[in-house]
């Protein structure tokens, strides 16, 4: 394919998004009490994304309400984080719908987190020289970064973006988007309840990536790094390469992935128009609602009174409006 003739999938963090949602926008409900602040903003800025991106492709992955790998691997993996707000937790559902009525296939894999479902499908699309567009929150996904791949990353609210490529990176954190999982494992990564090495800030981290590569090579030359860190490095070499595995994200998770189901749809404006009326979406609900039929050719006028009867009377077709009061 040409460049101008490439495909473009879209890959959307369907939990990110529905957070970033959630919290970016006043807190409101339908009449009847449904919390749906977090179901309008998603659908927004999906309208917004397909409108601005165009794709030909279009995929969703969400997160399994149960435990991943990394949970099993370390313990503490997010045991800090509080649980999942109750006025969002029905708004996953609403959302799920929403994306349906869309015709967006959604993917979900037991044991893994969505990270790792896109990081497989933005894989496989690498193989077949489809260009990416990951649209999430989560840092971690700049790793996935490549020729083919980049990130649009929700920096604040729900219409502002950061588009990453390698360039990008390389100017945010110094290094390659590769070694992203590596500087986590050096850093650590408080959101996630990753422990860093001590004294090993975001400086210090991409000043060692520079000089090392790796979290593996500075393990083994530790001799070779700064007098003041070898002996936390000793002590921590261990928790640095446990962390860098669970920031890794996994690229063969096992999913059945259609490349032509994949394909953008066009949404089912009437199932649309149905969830918007009841979630009382009103702006949304005018972009779906069925069009008036078009009216037939000819010449129309408009007459009121005796004038308008005079001129109906002599018009071969006549068409009568009522108006109401």
């Amino acid at each position: 394919m040409g460049a101008a003739e490439r495909a473009k999938l879209v890959l959307l963090d369907g939990n990110g998004l529905v957070y970033r949602a959630f919290f970016a926008l006043p807190y409101f409900t339908t009449t009847d009490g449904r919390p749906t602040n977090a179901a309008y903003g998603f659908t927004t800025m999906l309208l917004k994304l397909l409108d601005e991106e165009r794709p030909t492709h279009v995929a969703i992955a969400f997160d399994r309400p149960s435990p991943t790998f990394r949970h099993s691997d370390y313990k503490g993996y997010k045991a800090h984080r509080e649980a999942m707000p109750d006025d969002l937790r029905p708004q996953i559902g609403i959302v799920e719908d929403i994306v349906r009525a869309f015709d967006i296939p959604i993917f979900e894999a037991e044991g893994f987190e969505a990270d790792d479902v896109i990081a497989t499908i933005a894989t496989r699309a690498e193989a077949r020289d489809v260009d990416v567009v990951i649209v999430t929150g989560d840092l971690d996904t700049l790793q996935l970064v490549s020729d083919r791949v980049r990130v649009l990353m929700t920096s604040r609210g729900i219409s502002e973006t950061t588009r990453y490529d390698d360039a990008k990176v390389q100017e945010r954190f110094g290094i390659e988007p590769a070694r992203i999982p590596d500087y986590k494992g050096l850093r650590g990564d408080p959101s996630d309840n990753l422990p860093g090495i001590p004294g090993v800030g975001e400086k210090t981290a991409t000043a060692l990536l520079q000089q090392f590569g790796s979290v593996e090579d500075l393990v083994a030359r530790v001799e070779e790094a700064p007098p003041k860190l070898r002996d936390k490095i000793r002590a921590s070499g261990a928790q640095a390469l446990a962390n860098k595995r669970l920031a890794t994200a996994v690229r063969d998770v096992p999913i059945d992935l259609d490349w032509e189901a994949l394909v953008r749809k066009e949404p089912d404006a009437a199932r649309l128009a149905a969830l918007f009326s009841t979630l009382e979406f009103k702006s949304l609900l005018q972009r779906f609602e069925a069009a008036p039929p078009p009216q037939a050719a000819g010449t129309y006028e408009t007459g009121a009174g005796a004038d308008g009867a005079r001129r109906a009377a002599a018009a071969p077709v006549v068409g009568i409006a009522v108006r109401g009061e």
